[in-house]
């Protein structure tokens, strides 16, 4: 049972040091300190209430983005690794540093290990396209009534898949689809910006295994913000890498 709290915990920190950097940045590079004002910082907020994280702490890691926390919010970085993975499939990796060659090399070290590679700006960058991106448990909404909120919000499409509905829209319409949503009492189980595929690429058996385990290295990594791939893998092979 320690074991299993002292693991708990350290993924706690990861995921508040992660969640920290997303708020300092969506500070400093989005809009500034009012939520009501900037809708990236918004959006961490509530990703950061959701996971528990202390206010305090979220209060901190606001001011440092505005410049008042003092410890140089300056020397953070943004930046995107693009690689292929097992069976081809393309990946982009969102990233928030202070040091630039660390990273890269620590990222570089991941791929390789799961036999994929870094690839050149804009190699795979091309195939995904930034797009708003709801998902609602279906057991909490009928359909036709959550089709009726998101498309006279302006919502692009609305799928069924695993027992979630998947609603996308254009960047521009995310804030108003969100609006209504909450308007409406509709609870997302995610909302965010996500960086959307324009097809699939299927993964089944041994590389769909290493496809799931070169993410999971990926996320686990304390500078990667997100990770995203157009690979298409079933629901049973993230059980069977979970318990394999």
């Amino acid at each position: 049972i320690k074991h299993q709290k002292g693991a708990a915990d350290a993924k706690r920190g990861v995921l508040f040091t992660k969640l920290s950097r997303d708020l300092t940045l969506a500070v400093r590079d989005g809009g500034g300190g009012d939520p009501d004002m900037n809708f990236r910082l918004r959006l961490v907020m509530d990703k950061a209430k959701a996971a528990n994280m202390p206010s305090d702490s979220i209060t901190r890691a606001i001011k440092r983005g505005s410049g008042e926390g003092g410890d140089g919010s300056e020397t953070l970085e943004e930046i995107i690794y693009e690689g292929y993975g097992p069976g081809g499939v393309a990946l982009l990796v969102q990233a928030a540093t202070d040091n630039r060659n660390r990273t890269v090399a620590e990222i570089r070290k991941i791929f390789e290990r799961a036999g994929g590679h870094l690839s050149a700006l804009n190699s795979v960058a091309w195939m995904f396209k930034q797009a708003g991106h709801f998902v609602i448990d279906a057991c909490t909404i009928d359909e036709d009534d959550l089709l009726l909120v998101a498309l006279d919000a302006g919502a692009a499409d609305v799928g069924a898949d695993d027992g979630m509905y998947e609603v996308t829209t254009t960047t521009t319409k995310f804030a108003g689809v969100r609006e209504a949503f909450d308007n409406n009492g509709i609870k997302c189980e995610q909302a965010e910006l996500a960086m959307l595929p324009a097809s699939y690429i299927k993964l089944q058996g041994s590389e769909a295994k290493k496809c799931l385990k070169l993410m999971e290295s990926l996320e686990d990594h304390d500078d990667v913000q997100g990770v995203y791939t157009n690979a298409d893998i079933d629901p049973e092979e993230f059980t069977e890498a979970a318990t394999g």
